[in-house]
């Protein structure tokens, strides 16, 4: 079985679909092996070490001739795929609902198109989640951002010239990049809360050391949404989560919001008037940008400044560590080939029925197949 890894084009993508590392896991269990020059640069991993790995690096179209499988982080477009056979299968961050044309182009072109962000969330496919490894890192980078606006010390300092306070920082959504969030800004030393829509993460925070900040006598979600996410909620608890944060916003330094609702525009969490009552010199960081963001006024690929506040919304956080990010991308993906592995043919066998492959098939034989986008 022939693996092609693509060089992403996508703007200010710098991972990579395979590592070194991943290389040589692949190719002991028999797959051969293609890279495009280049694909690694971005995340410091130079084509000799792919060839001294066992890959082939090649042009893009040598590397996709004859490849049973492409793996990307972004999904190319299929004019960015040339000479890719009939039956190929493509496995990357497709973002179905952001650009259904491009789905239905796979379609047509034969490509049984691989979702990675559509992983179920169960235990079986937790160390194939994309989505988990990338946010992790996402919600790392975004105190480390913050920080490095906020222009402040975070810890408390206590000092013969005087008392210097710690930073005060809350995290609106906790999931994976949340729970990253709130860790990585209590070990630099702030005083840190957070808030969700589900009560179920309550334990979650404080066990972090992070104060939960909860609405109270309005019913929120007791447990998870559909797939771990979060859902919609009521009016009214809308309303009593926006009053409560409006009286603890004004009060913070950074505020880091995290929310999304898969196929949905992300949430609007912070309003111009909550802006308008931080103080000067705060930050907020909009983690869901790319998605229409949380924040109102805050711009994909730009820090802006509002009352005096400044709005980060960097694009593709993860991507911003992209040696780290790629490598556990990367392994996500291994655990997935590796999972459907048959030893004996040395090549993927995926059972139509198997949960995860329905999870994330897209497309298949020259049609759609996922029960959501045909729904849709």
């Amino acid at each position: 079985m022939k693996i092609a890894v693509l060089r992403e084009t996508a703007d200010a993508e710098n991972r990579v679909a395979a590592t070194p590392e991943t290389v040589r896991k692949l190719i002991g269990l028999g797959a051969e092996l293609a890279i495009e020059a280049g694909a690694g640069a971005g995340a410091a991993i130079a084509d000799a070490a792919y060839a001294e790995a066992g890959a082939t690096v090649a042009d893009r179209a040598a590397t996709i001739a004859a490849a049973d499988l492409v793996l990307g982080v972004q999904g190319p477009a299929v004019a960015d795929l040339p000479g890719i056979k009939s039956g190929a299968m493509l496995a990357a961050i497709l973002s179905p609902f952001g650009d259904r044309g491009r789905i239905d182009d796979y379609a047509k072109a034969g490509v049984t198109a691989l979702s990675m962000e559509f992983m179920p969330r169960i235990t079986r496919a937790q160390s194939m989640d994309v989505l988990s490894s990338q946010s992790n890192l996402a919600g790392y980078k975004s105190v480390i951002d913050a920080a490095e606006a906020y222009g402040r010390a975070f810890p408390m300092m206590m000092t013969a010239a005087g008392t210097i306070s710690a930073a005060r920082v809350f995290i609106m959504g906790v999931g994976v990049a949340g729970l990253q969030a709130i860790a990585t800004a209590r070990r630099l030393g702030a005083l840190v809360s957070a808030t969700d829509v589900r009560s179920a993460v309550k334990e979650q925070i404080e066990s972090l050391g992070a104060k939960a900040i909860f609405v109270e006598n309005v019913k929120g979600i007791e447990g998870e949404g559909a797939g771990g996410y979060a859902t919609e909620m009521s009016d009214e608890y809308k309303a009593a989560q926006a009053a409560l944060v409006s009286s603890h916003i004004a009060k913070q330094d950074i505020v880091i919001t995290t929310a999304l609702i898969p196929g949905r525009p992300a949430p609007r969490l912070i309003t111009d008037a909550q802006i308008a009552s931080m103080r000067p010199g705060s930050i907020i960081v909009d983690l869901a940008v790319e998605s229409g963001g949380n924040v109102e006024g805050s711009r994909m690929g730009e820090i802006v400044t509002v009352h005096g506040v400044k709005i980060i919304g960097h694009k593709n956080a993860a991507g911003r560590l992209a040696a780290d990010a790629s490598a556990l991308y990367s392994r996500n993906l291994f655990n997935l080939i590796n999972a459907f592995w048959d030893k004996d043919a040395k090549t993927l066998a995926f059972p139509a029925d198997d949960e995860i492959v329905v999870g994330i098939k897209l497309t298949e034989g020259g049609a759609v197949v996922h029960e959501r986008l045909r729904a849709g």
